[in-house]
């Protein structure tokens, strides 16, 4: 069982990421037991994580998971309850792009990106959800995206995906509203991550000058906003989607 209600246990997936590393501190400052589950492949990212998160100490842990296997996200996270208790809190911020217009796009990147992006979060939810409405509480903040909402040119698996990722989560929402289980989407717009770094110059500029607040978003934009969500007395906030985008995209 877990040490206190202040000690609840929080997983988050592509925990290593630069989003996701921010997502761990964040919560491990409100007082979560943290664990991160990444591609234990990434062994330089892992390094630089476990630099990162230093100060935390024994706070923030680390799990090797590939989040598109069923089997293992079921013996991974059995696991995880049987050395740290229940599991109280998901973060699902795995995720991966393999951008190519729908004329050029291969079946591979569509099936790739699917299996991470949204067969990933189906694989995390399914193996917590008993748990959390037998005993009452649950977190589940789910990482969607503006282009989810919007769509983009060449994303259109990724867009198909992160919208996937909300319908997901407000039928979740609906099914464990009575049990305090709640269920919501976080979507970013431009952040200052890898994944943006690599757009050339001339187009990262437009993109800055389409965003009223005038820069790109911060992981910790979004951080606060997981944290946020899955606080304990956020309890009457389910099936909500959360843009975090700096006005790039408004909607009633």
């Amino acid at each position: 069982m877990n040490p206190s209600s202040q000690q609840r246990v929080a997983l988050v997936t592509g925990g290593i990421g630069g989003l996701g590393a921010e997502i761990c501190r964040h919560l491990a400052r409100a007082g979560r037991q943290v664990i991160a589950l990444d591609l234990a492949a990434r062994e330089e990212r892992l390094a630089a994580f476990r630099a990162e998160t230093a100060e935390f100490g024994e706070s923030i842990g680390f799990e090797p998971l590939d989040v598109s296997d069923f089997d293992a996200c079921a013996q991974t996270l059995a696991r995880i309850e049987q050395q740290h208790g229940s599991i109280d809190v998901l973060v699902n911020a795995a995720g991966i792009a393999r951008d190519a217009s729908l004329r050029k796009m291969t079946p591979q990147q569509w099936h790739e990106l699917m299996r991470v992006n949204l067969d990933g979060v189906f694989n995390t939810c399914r193996n917590v959800i008993d748990g959390m409405m037998a005993r009452g509480f649950g977190r589940i903040v789910n990482i969607s995206s503006v282009n989810g909402q919007t769509g983009q040119f060449g994303l259109t698996n990724y867009s198909a995906a992160k919208a996937g990722v909300h319908g997901f989560s407000m039928a979740l929402a609906r099914e464990g509203a009575r049990k305090g289980v709640t269920v919501n989407t976080v979507s970013p717009g431009y952040c200052d991550t890898p994944m943006v770094a690599a757009v050339p110059e001339d187009v990262r500029q437009q993109i800055i000058a389409g965003i009223p607040v005038g820069r790109l978003g911060s992981p910790a934009d979004i951080a606060r906003a997981v944290a946020f969500l899955s606080a304990d007395d956020a309890d009457y906030i389910t099936g909500a989607n959360l843009p975090v985008n700096g006005g790039y995209f408004m909607s009633f």
